[in-house]
């Protein structure tokens, strides 16, 4: 087989694979879009004119936003193959442009799109999978009652199984969805022939003139029409798993078409039979296919609630490597895979805010007020992180920025107008949700600052402690001692304790400094950096990227140089374990006095390191905040 061929074939295989992840979410939007955008013009009592520019905003809506906004331009803004609004803010802290007050500014809001793609992996699953098993209503109307209960349950199976992991699921997510994606595309060519005028739509004339004859109206409905381009910052977030072509591909060829015939198929059902407007997607089965159809739709839902809810596993990881979140227990769900994580804190997080919304709203007609604001203030996040980029990185001139994210903004804020004004019907949810997450992330990084700062004050130099040997030499036994330190310059405060409590020195003491870059991964050829120090102290910085599995004694063992040799059998790890400790009270000393209940409850540094438990001796130390 030639090269090229290869290349295709893989691109292939991994294009089917990006449908069951990357699409999930966008492709189960035609389950409720159109049904709630219909709504607010009328439902079943809408116009022919109203019905065909709801068609076109949609379409539209479709091409700019996820085709041109997201596919062309958004992800080239990668930072070396990674996407999302982390990863895209991380690459702005690498970028030399840009003032002081203006990166601290982007940051702020790069940490709080970010934290609002949690309320995302909160409301995805509920409405997704509610608005699969409201088709039994359709499919026998006495089975109403059991919505919500049967939600709950496929609810539950879904983060239970989280523990074990998706690689075995993972391998049937393309082709289960490749069969959704062929359901939409047949059942919308069926009802197309009902009204085949309904592609006059394609023209924008008509969503012009709707919004133009029927502000208010049109207005109200762009929050729903957003609901069919929910997910499209899973396209940019899952960049680095999938390539940039293989997610073009899939979208283009078999995405794309099939929302746009399932919508436009809808909208003749409707133009034909305006009955049918009440649930159009289910309408658009014969009544022997409707539980068939119904079955699907939760294997999709299912799969679209997967990849948020392991979206949700990876920006955690990378928040904790950034220092925007305590340690956190992090199973390792599959050998082969990094990114196949599971994170107990979140997952059951996530589940019983899940199970408390679709409780609480009873319906995804009531949950789909609360979806859109957090994903439209994301994609505005998104679209102004992307114009420092053009600046700084790219160093575009000011008017192309302005022309080219004007337009995005210009969309995007209009989605965002039509959703604000649903805060009270639900809207708060993910509000909330992104807020506390993002004063989470906030506090965390300025005390953990302000303990690194109080440490370096405590601490003398290592430079220092090691010239004073000379003049005080220590009792040294044999062995390697490895002190793991924030700061490579201090001398650790677990060697100062030990010296203080045992007296005598390991004959070679390496000071080990875990250093997490904005970059997502670093080569290994780039993990270490040494330095011999003298008196057997040998300084070593490991270099990670915030997308690296970190596991000091494996890269200490690995690591080649010439009168260096490290055997993690004999080594003992030392760890200096600190107590903060609140100075002080009142209303301004409660974030350190959250951040210190939060710090005393993080995860073993040994763990997260990957030290052998049988090998590490810590001790323990206070700092006042």
């Amino acid at each position: 087989m030639s090269g090229a061929a290869a290349d295709n074939r893989y691109t292939l295989a991994t294009a089917l694979a990006a449908l069951g992840v990357v699409f999930g979410d966008i492709g189960t939007s035609p389950l409720y879009a159109f049904r709630e955008a219909l709504d607010d013009v009328g439902g079943a009592g809408a116009t022919e004119m109203a019905v065909l520019g709801l068609m076109s905003l949609i379409f539209w809506s479709l091409i700019l936003i996820v085709t041109i906004k997201y596919l062309m331009f958004v992800m080239r803004a990668d930072n070396d193959g990674e996407g999302g609004v982390l990863a895209l803010t991380a690459l702005l802290l690498r970028s030399s442009g840009g003032h002081r007050s203006a990166r601290s500014a982007l940051f702020l809001v790069g940490v709080f799109g970010t934290a609002l793609l949690y309320g995302d992996g909160i409301i995805t699953p509920a409405i997704s999978v509610l608005a699969s098993v409201e088709g039994l209503d359709v499919a026998v109307p006495g089975l109403a009652n059991y919505v919500v209960p049967l939600a709950v349950a496929i609810l539950t199976g879904l983060f239970l199984v989280q523990r074990r992991g998706t690689a075995a699921l993972g391998s049937i997510f393309g082709p289960a969805m490749l069969v959704w994606f062929g359901a939409l595309t047949l059942l919308g060519l069926i009802h197309i022939a009902d009204d085949p005028s309904v592609f006059r739509a394609v023209s924008p004339a008509y969503g012009i003139g709707f919004l133009a004859d029927q502000p208010r109206i049109g207005f109200v409905a762009l929050g729903a029409i957003f609901l069919v381009v929910t997910g499209s910052e899973a396209l940019y977030a899952d960049m680095g798993h999938f390539g940039k072509r293989p997610i073009r591909l899939a979208w283009s060829a078999v995405v794309l078409p099939a929302l746009v015939i399932n919508y436009f198929g809808q909208g003749a059902m409707v133009l034909a039979d305006p009955t049918t407007a009440d649930n159009p997607f289910y309408r658009m089965a014969p009544s022997w296919a409707v539980v068939p159809l119904v079955v699907l739709a939760t294997v999709a839902t299912v799969i679209a609630s997967q990849a948020l809810i392991s979206g949700a596993f990876s920006i955690t990881t990378q928040a904790i490597q950034l220092g925007l979140l305590p340690r956190m227990r992090i199973d390792h769900t599959s050998t082969r895979e990094y990114g196949q994580v599971y994170i107990g804190v979140v997952n059951y997080g996530l589940f019983f805010a899940a199970v408390a919304l679709v409780v609480g709203f009873g319906s995804s007609q009531g949950l789909a007020a609360a979806y859109g604001i957090a994903v439209t203030m994301t994609m505005v996040i998104t679209a102004v992180l992307l114009a420092a980029v053009m600046a700084w990185r790219w160093q575009w001139p000011r008017w192309r920025i302005a022309l080219v994210v004007g337009v995005f903004l210009l969309a995007d804020l209009a989605f965002f107008g039509a959703n604000i004004i649903k805060i009270r019907d639900g809207g708060w949810v993910p509000l909330a949700v992104g807020l506390v997450v993002a004063g989470v992330m906030l506090v965390w990084q300025r005390e953990r600052n302000a303990m690194q700062a109080a440490v370096a004050r405590r601490e003398p130099t290592l430079e220092r402690f090691i010239g004073s040997l000379s003049a005080h030499p220590q009792l040294r036994v044999k062995g390697t001692a490895v002190y793991l330190v924030r700061q490579p310059a201090l001398t650790p405060a677990a060697l100062i304790a030990n010296l203080r409590h045992n007296e005598v020195l390991h004959e070679r003491v390496l000071v080990v400094t875990v250093q997490i870059s904005t970059a997502p991964t670093v080569l290994p050829a780039r993990r270490v950096t040494w330095h011999e120090m003298g008196e057997g102290f040998h300084s070593i910085v490991l270099h990670y990227g915030f997308d690296d599995r970190v596991d000091v004694p494996h890269d200490l063992a690995n690591f080649t140089q010439v009168d260096f040799a490290f055997d993690d059998e004999e080594a003992t790890y030392f760890l200096g374990t600190d107590v903060v400790e609140v100075r002080g009270r009142g209303w301004r000393r409660l974030p350190t006095a959250f951040f210190a209940r939060l710090h005393r409850n993080t995860w073993s540094p040994a763990r997260y390191f990957g030290l052998p438990p049988e090998q590490v001796v810590e001790f323990g130390g206070v700092v006042e905040l």
